[in-house]
């Protein structure tokens, strides 16, 4: 189901208390492009609105569609958003190139087009906290070094702060991503998604979740060179230290398991990032990060099986109540 273009708030695909707003972005090399902003507001008799507000970020080969994820924040009286970035999700056209940019700051755009909308809506004295999962969580760190000012802590669920190997793997990888984004910046490159991470989450192979997979395709998207020499670039930034100066908190799974071939065990383990490099790479966010481990995680922590979904949960509610933002 497609979000309709438009002006104004639509009824989501998510169904009761979810709506939709398509908004639009400068062309690019591919003509049209847009965002979606969605946003949770179910029927209530609090006529007052939250003046705390969550703008959460998906990862890649992703879009927003966790009902449980908006239902959590609205128990903690929080108002919660979600992007679809450019060509993710219900940002998606059919003449674009699925996922792709060349540079993380685009996202700069849409970004700020849905804080002014949640501004405008919740005044400008509203604390507005940035949750992102894996591409989304390097996306929004680095986000937060070009804006100052403009979020008050960041939530950070198995954020891609760097390769599996870290900075030698980067290095090695580096030089040859940049000949070829140069040379074809959107020729597809081999795709090694072995399936482990859909097998762990869909209802179909044992999981618990549904979702559309026109979006979230299993193999993935491919990669393209100029996309990923762009996060390659991310990760060097990260590397060298953000400095960001509000509460991070960063929450992986308590074990990876990087294997071509499935095992049962991946049903509690990360299968796309190493959670030690995410963690010792976490540190050189900001002045003042917390790493959460949740044994039993997946790498969408949101999409774990329930004792890791819940320790999660429970895991933000308290860092946020102690950092002043909950």
């Amino acid at each position: 189901m497609k979000t309709p273009p438009g002006g104004g708030w639509v009824p989501d695909l998510l169904g009761a208390g979810f709506e939709a707003m398509t908004l639009p972005l400068e062309p690019d090399d591919e003509g049209e492009v847009v965002a979606t902003l969605v946003r949770y507001q179910p029927e209530t008799s609090e006529p007052v609105l939250p003046a705390r507000v969550v703008l959460y970020l998906h990862g890649w080969n992703d879009y927003f569609f966790q009902r449980p994820l908006a239902e959590y924040w609205h128990r903690q009286q929080v108002a919660f958003y979600a992007l679809d970035l450019r060509k993710y999700g219900r940002s998606l056209r059919p003449h674009q190139t699925p996922n792709y940019v060349h540079d993380l700051a685009t996202y700069d755009e849409e970004i700020d087009a849905a804080l002014r909308i949640v501004r405008a809506r919740h005044g400008g004295v509203a604390r507005v906290l940035v949750m992102a999962h894996s591409t989304g969580g390097l996306i929004s760190a680095l986000w937060a070094r070009r804006h100052p000012g403009d979020a008050t802590a960041l939530v950070l669920n198995s954020p891609w702060l760097e390769l599996a190997g870290a900075s030698f793997a980067r290095s090695l990888t580096t030089p040859v991503v940049a000949t070829l984004a140069r040379t074809q910046p959107k020729s597809p490159m081999p795709n090694i998604d072995p399936g482990h991470y859909a097998r762990s989450v869909l209802t179909r192979h044992g999981g618990e979740w549904e979702y559309d997979e026109a979006w979230r395709p299993h193999p993935m998207f491919p990669v393209r060179p100029g996309w990923l020499q762009a996060i390659l670039l991310g990760h060097a930034q990260v590397a060298r230290g953000l400095g960001l100066t509000i509460p991070i908190l960063v929450a992986t799974s308590g074990a990876s398991l990087l294997s071509a071939r499935w095992r049962d065990e991946m049903r509690t383990a990360d299968t796309v990032l190493d959670v030690e490099v995410v963690a010792r790479r976490a540190v050189m966010l900001g002045r003042l990060v917390t790493v959460v481990r949740v044994p039993g995680g997946l790498h969408d922590l949101t999409l774990s099986a329930a004792p890791a979904r819940e320790r999660f949960y429970a895991e933000v509610t308290r860092w946020t109540a102690t950092y002043g933002w909950g």
